[in-house]
């Protein structure tokens, strides 16, 4: 089965997706992700204004087969959540790199970027 896999973004090995715009990061998960978990019903983010550090864990994504953690592929402020997910936990199935879309950071470094994945890496991790 293949995956959709955009190259404009970076990945994390746990499946988060990162797109970065003039130092604002929007976080989701993969199409091998939402795949993976089937169909979710519910997920856990963080609040507007907490603080994250690279690879520590926002929240949660809870399917009828599976609960996964989250993890931030940047440290920095939270500045959005996407709060449709919380009457709508299937845009995450339906479109994981666009409506699905989980939460956006303030960088304090988008350098830390450089350090997850490119499209073409995440595409042999999950081979």
């Amino acid at each position: 089965m293949s995956f959709e896999i955009p190259d404009d973004r970076r990945y994390l090995e746990s499946h988060e997706w990162a797109l970065e715009d003039d130092g604002t990061v929007r976080v989701g998960i993969s199409d091998f992700a939402q795949d993976e978990l089937g169909d979710v019903v519910f997920v856990e983010l963080p609040d507007e204004g907490d603080a994250l550090n690279q690879e520590e864990e926002f929240g949660v994504v809870e399917s009828i087969k599976a609960v996964s953690d989250l993890y931030a592929p940047v440290s920095g402020e939270v500045t959005a959540v996407n709060a449709d997910l919380f009457d709508a936990p299937e845009l995450v199935n339906d479109d994981p790199f666009g409506d699905g879309w989980m939460l956006e950071i303030d960088a304090d470094d988008a350098s830390e970027l450089e350090a997850l994945l490119t499209a073409a890496e995440y595409e042999e991790q999950i081979a």
